[in-house]
């Protein structure tokens, strides 16, 4: 087996081709110029994707066909074995699709022909020494000759499509290595590419990043404006307009199943930007530092994590500096006090709110910010110190989560 698919009317049935009398063909040729002529009539006048007059290439183009057409049936009327060369069919089902058109016109002009065709037989039935058995044969060879000429062509047609295709995806893989570069690359640049792989140029953006799968994984099912990465190796994605209506519930929904961070919405040419936060956001979240219980994660949801993050040995060198006070204390009463802290610089300095932020007695909590005034003295004091103090204590939090 070749893997091509076998149809009934691949090879013709001899039987039909050879009911007509031998020199049926020779008395046919010479007027097949005149059949010809009337086919391209009837199908300019009656198919208007096809009449362009003024078009000299295209009329040759559509005169080569029909004329082939003609000639291969002729010959196989004279030779039943005649070789069938289905090129010229398969170039025209190419040219359909770069068209831009389905097959139907293609197929209604070849019915026409068809027809034409047979009203020429019926007409020089009696001349051409044609029985009503011959008549009946050759009427059911040109059906045949029919389904030939259409599965040539929707094969050429299919090869066009394909290749079309093949090459939108690699302006599209193309474009976005552009919009990926670093240093970024020419606007001028990006705005050609775009017009060739069909993608509208957006006022914003935003980068995905994608968990790796392993191979057999459902791929994202996302709308076509939807410029994907799958096979770089970070995986990835830029989304046109993440703002706009309806974006995030689709994004949701076609990365169902894959775990992806969200990266913020920049202008166009800041998209390898928004992609880098969306990396990092997917790299805390594999530490544990940033939780989403389901759905997408989201850059913007987590801004203040991520800039904390974004400079580690400086955090944990503000680290030491800020929290030196409770270094000569035990794990356990370190843990105690900067969780303390931490709520009462977060909500508020009355002991009411932060016991009931740690599910404590207040007189607790009274007792614990007794011991953190003992140790920082005047430094509590300081808006400064007390800021720095708030980026240290929830640096420590994520990164406690993300050990647990």
């Amino acid at each position: 087996m070749n893997g091509r698919r076998t149809r009934s009317h691949d090879l013709p049935d001899h039987r039909l081709w050879r009911s007509a009398p031998a020199n049926v063909a020779k008395l046919l040729r010479p007027g097949l110029a005149q059949v010809a002529h009337q086919v391209i009539e009837e199908i300019t006048a009656r198919i208007p994707e096809y009449a362009r007059p003024a078009d000299t290439n295209y009329i040759k183009a559509i005169r080569l066909a029909v004329d082939e057409a003609l000639r291969q049936f002729v010959d196989r009327i004279e030779n039943p074995n005649a070789p069938w060369e289905p090129d010229v069919f398969r170039t025209i089902g190419r040219g359909e699709a770069n068209e831009g058109r389905n097959l139907d016109p293609l197929q209604t002009a070849m019915r026409l022909g068809a027809r034409v065709a047979w009203r020429r037989l019926t007409e020089q039935s009696e001349q051409l020494g044609l029985t009503p058995q011959h008549l009946y044969d050759l009427g059911e060879a040109i059906f045949v000759y029919l389904d030939q000429l259409a599965d040539a062509a929707a094969e050429g047609f299919e090869e066009a499509r394909a290749r079309a295709a093949g090459e939108i995806e690699r302006r599209r893989h193309r474009l976005m290595d552009l919009l990926l570069s670093q240093p970024a690359a020419s606007p001028d640049a990006i705005v050609e590419l775009a017009k060739t792989a069909g993608w509208r140029l957006p006022k914003t953006v935003a980068g995905v990043a994608l968990e790796e799968h392993p191979g057999g994984y459902r791929p994202p099912s996302l709308p076509p404006d939807v410029l994907a990465g799958l096979d770089r190796p970070g995986p990835c994605l830029i989304v046109p307009d993440p703002d706009g209506p309806g974006q995030a519930q689709t994004l949701e929904k076609g990365l169902r199943g894959w775990k992806a961070a969200v990266g913020p919405a920049v202008p166009l040419a800041a998209a390898a930007t928004s992609l880098r936060w969306a990396r990092e956001a997917l790299d805390l979240h594999r530490r544990g530092v940033l939780t989403e219980q389901r759905g997408l994660l989201r850059c913007s949801d987590h801004m203040a994590t991520l800039i904390v993050f974004k400079d580690e040995e400086l955090v944990t060198a503000l680290t030491k500096v800020r929290l030196a006070p409770l270094a000569h204390l035990r794990p356990s009463q370190q843990d105690r006090l900067a969780e303390t802290l931490l709520a009462w610089l977060r909500h508020g300095r009355g002991a009411g709110e932060v016991a009931a932020r740690l599910h404590v007695h207040p007189q607790t909590v009274r007792y614990r910010l007794r011991q953190l005034e003992e140790l920082y003295g005047d430094q509590l004091s300081d808006p400064d110190v007390r800021f720095e103090l708030e980026i240290v204590l929830r640096a420590r939090q994520s990164a406690a989560a993300g050990t647990a």
